[in-house]
C-alpha cells in the first residue's frame, strides 16, 4: 500500500506548484459556471492538488485560489443566467439536467433566498444550478456575493485541509509505519463520509423546511391552473 500510494503522491507532488494550483482553481470555476461539476466533480481536484502541498505558503496559495475559482464561477453562473438563463434552460445541456432539477432550483430559492445560495455550496446539483437560477431570478448580485462568499471560504479551507493533513500525516507515518497508507486512506473516506452525512442532513433539513413552507406565489398560480 506504501509504495502504491507514495508513487501516486510524488506523481501528483512532480506537477509544478503553480499549475497544480492553476488547474484546482479552474475546475472550481468550471464547476459552478458551465455545469462541468455535474460531470467532474471540482472537489476531487481540490483534494488531488492538495495532497502534493508542502508548505505553508503553498497551502494559503491553492486556498486563496480555490476561493476565488469559486467565486469567479459563481459570478459567471450568475451573468449567464441573467442574460442567457431561458435559453441556456432550453438548451440541450439544459433539458439533460432536466426540467425537475431546475424546478427544484427555483422552489428552494424562492423559499429560502439567501440562505438557499449559502447551502447550495454544499448540496449536490444544486451547487452547480443555483448561480444560473439566482441570475435568472430578481436577487441582485452584491446580496448573492454576500451569502456565497462566506460558503465558498468554509468550502475551500475544508476540502484543502483534509488533503493537506492527511497526505502530510501519511509522508511522516510512512517512515516507520508499513500500513500508513490505510491511515491516508481511512482519513480520506471518513471525510468522504462525513461529507455525505452532512449532506444528507442538510438535504433533509432543507427538504423538510420546503414541506412545511406556504407555497410561492408561482407555486399558488400554479396550482390554480390545473
Amino acid at each position: 500500500m506504501n509504495e502504491v500510494l507514495s508513487w501516486l503522491l510524488d506523481t501528483v507532488s512532480s506537477v509544478d506548484p503553480l499549475v497544480r494550483t492553476v488547474l484546482a482553481g479552474v475546475a472550481i470555476l468550471l464547476e459552478t459556471s458551465v455545469l462541468v461539476g455535474l460531470i467532474v466533480p471540482g472537489d476531487t481536484v481540490v483534494i488531488v492538488a492538495s495532497t502534493a502541498v508542502s508548505t505553508p505558503l503553498e497551502y494559503m496559495s491553492l486556498v486563496a485560489v480555490v476561493i476565488v475559482g469559486a467565486l469567479s464561477g459563481e459570478s459567471i453562473g450568475f451573468a449567464l443566467g441573467r442574460f442567457f438563463g431561458p435559453r441556456l434552460r432550453a438548451s440541450r445541456l439544459g433539458r439533460r439536467i432536466g426540467e425537475k432539477n431546475w424546478v427544484k432550483a427555483e422552489n428552494y430559492l424562492a423559499r429560502r433566498g439567501g440562505i438557499a445560495v449559502f447551502l447550495s455550496r454544499f448540496l449536490p446539483v444544486l451547487h452547480s444550478l443555483i448561480p444560473l437560477t439566482v441570475g435568472m431570478s430578481p436577487m441582485r448580485y452584491r446580496r448573492f456575493m454576500t451569502w456565497t462568499v462566506p460558503a465558498c471560504v468554509i468550502w475551500a479551507f475544508a476540502y484543502v485541509s483534509v488533503g493537506t493533513f492527511a497526505a502530510g500525516g501519511y509522508r511522516e507515518l510512512s517512515k516507520e509505519l508499513h500500513w500508513a497508507g490505510y491511515v491516508f486512506v481511512g482519513v480520506i473516506v471518513l471525510f468522504a463520509i462525513l461529507v455525505f452525512v452532512v449532506k444528507k442532513v442538510l438535504q433533509r433539513l432543507e427538504r423538510r423546511h420546503m414541506e412545511e413552507a406556504p407555497p410561492t406565489a408561482a407555486e399558488a398560480e400554479e396550482d390554480g391552473a390545473r
